[in-house]
C-alpha cells in the first residue's frame, strides 16, 4: 500500500494488520486482560467534545509548543515504544528522523531496538531516555549513567509496570523476545513473507541497549522493588529533567511534586498493564486541579487523531504523546507511510484549531 492511502490512523492499523504476522500485530496492538481498559480509553476520548466558535480570524495557525523550556513544532511528540524494528527493520531510526525534522521529543525505550546512541544522534539531540527499574535495580543505574554519557539531557522513569501486564494476544501467540520458533511462529511468518524476508535480511530485532552492559534485560522480571527511595537515588544521580511517566492518582501526583520531580506523564501504559484501570483522559483535569496552571504535565494514552491531542491540551495536558499508532503507519508504508500519518495528525489538530476559534495552543485548557 501507498503512503497515500493513509488518511487516519485507523487506515494505518487496517494496513498494518494485513502487513504483519500475527503474532507481532498482536505485540503491538494488544492490550492486559479482557482489553476493556483500552475500550475504556477510548470510550472516554470520545465522549469529550469541543466548543466550536465562529467569525474568528483562524487564517494564520500556529502548531508550536513549549516543553520543558524547548521550543516544538508540535505540542506532540514520540512515546517510548519497545522494539519498534518489529513494525519494520529500522523503524527506530525513522521515528528520529522525525523527532529531527520536527523538532519534538523522541522518547527512547529502555527496550529499543537499536542503541540510544545511535537513537540520539539521528533525532539530532531530540531524544529523551525511557527506564525501567528492575530486578534489584544495579542495571537499571547503569543505564542512567550510559544515558547521561550519551547526551542525554531528560529521563523518563515508567512506573506503571511492577509486573509485566497479563497480554492475552500476546500469551496466545507465544511472543517471547527473543523470538521462540514453533511450528505456530514458523506457519505465521511463511504467511507473511515480505515482513519475514525483510527482517530475514536486516537480522531480528534485539534489545540493543543490553549488548555492551554486562547482564541481560529479561522482559518479564518483577520490577516490583521500585519505591519512594528509589526515586530518591535517581533524583539524586541524574542532574538532568526528571519525568515520572503512569501517573493515575492525585495523591501520588502531589507526592512526587514533593520529591522534587520535573514533570508528571498521566497514562495507563495504553491500557497495556492493568484492565481496571481508569481512562487517563478522565484523571487528567484532576490532577491538573490538584497541581495548579503551571506545573507540566503531559499525556499519553488512547491518542488516535488530532482532535484527541487537542481534547487531551484542552483538559490540562501541556503536551502529548502518541504511540502505536506510529508503529502502524511504519507497518503499513515504511517511513513514508510514518511521514503521511505524523502530517494527518497534524492536519486534525490544526483543522479543529480553526474549527474552536484558536490561532496558537496558548489559550488552550482549563488554567484561567
Amino acid at each position: 500500500m501507498a503512503a497515500s492511502t493513509i488518511h487516519s490512523a485507523e487506515d494505518a492499523r487496517r494496513q498494518a494488520r494485513r502487513r504483519l504476522p500475527w503474532m507481532v500485530f498482536d505485540y503491538i496492538d494488544g492490550a492486559a486482560g479482557q482489553e476493556s481498559g483500552a475500550a475504556r480509553n477510548r470510550a472516554a476520548l470520545d465522549a469529550i467534545t469541543l466548543r466550536p466558535r465562529i467569525l474568528k480570524d483562524v487564517s494564520q495557525r500556529s502548531l508550536s509548543a513549549q516543553i520543558l523550556d524547548q521550543q516544538s513544532d508540535r505540542p506532540f511528540g514520540i512515546a517510548p515504544m519497545g522494539m519498534c524494528n518489529l513494525s519494520a527493520p529500522g523503524a527506530d531510526l525513522m521515528l528520529a528522523r522525525l523527532a529531527a525534522h520536527n523538532r519534538v521529543p523522541h522518547v527512547v525505550s529502555t527496550v529499543a531496538s537499536t542503541s540510544m546512541e545511535e537513537i540520539i544522534a539521528e533525532a539530532e539531540g531530540n531524544a529523551w531516555f525511557q527506564l525501567y527499574f528492575s530486578g534489584e535495580g544495579s542495571g537499571t543505574f547503569k543505564l542512567v549513567e550510559r544515558a547521561k554519557f550519551a547526551g542525554y539531557d531528560v529521563l523518563v522513569l515508567t512506573v506503571d509496570v511492577p509486573e509485566v501486564g497479563r497480554r492475552p494476544r500476546e500469551l496466545r501467540h507465544g511472543f517471547k523476545m527473543p523470538f521462540r520458533i514453533g511450528p505456530r511462529q514458523f506457519l505465521d511468518f511463511a504467511l507473511h513473507p515480505r515482513w519475514s524476508l525483510t527482517t530475514l535480511f536486516k537480522g531480528r530485532p534485539v534489545m540493543a541497549n543490553f549488548d555492551a552492559e554486562g547482564y541481560d534485560f529479561d522482559r518479564t522480571e518483577s520490577r516490583a522493588r521500585a519505591d519512594w527511595g528509589t526515586l530518591s537515588r535517581l533524583r539524586d544521580a541524574w542532574p538532568g529533567k526528571l519525568v515520572i511517566k503512569g501517573v493515575l492518582d492525585v495523591e501520588d501526583a502531589r507526592t512526587l511534586v514533593s520529591a522534587g520531580v520535573d514533570a508528571i506523564q498521566v497514562s495507563s501504559h495504553g491500557a497495556r498493564q492493568l484492565d481496571s484501570a481508569p481512562a487517563p483522559i478522565e484523571k487528567l483535569p484532576e490532577i491538573r486541579d490538584a497541581l495548579g496552571p503551571d506545573f507540566p504535565i503531559f499525556f499519553d494514552s488512547g491518542i488516535r487523531s488530532g482532535e484527541d491531542i487537542l481534547k487531551a491540551l484542552t483538559v490540562g495536558a501541556d503536551f502529548v504523546f502518541v504511540g502505536r499508532i506510529l508503529q502502524y503507519a511504519i507497518a503499513a508504508a515504511g517511513e513514508p507511510g510514518l511521514e503521511q500519518l505524523w502530517d494527518v495528525l497534524s492536519d486534525e489538530l490544526s483543522i479543529a484549531m480553526a474549527q474552536t476559534g484558536l490561532t496558537t495552543l496558548d489559550d488552550v485548557g482549563l488554567r484561567e
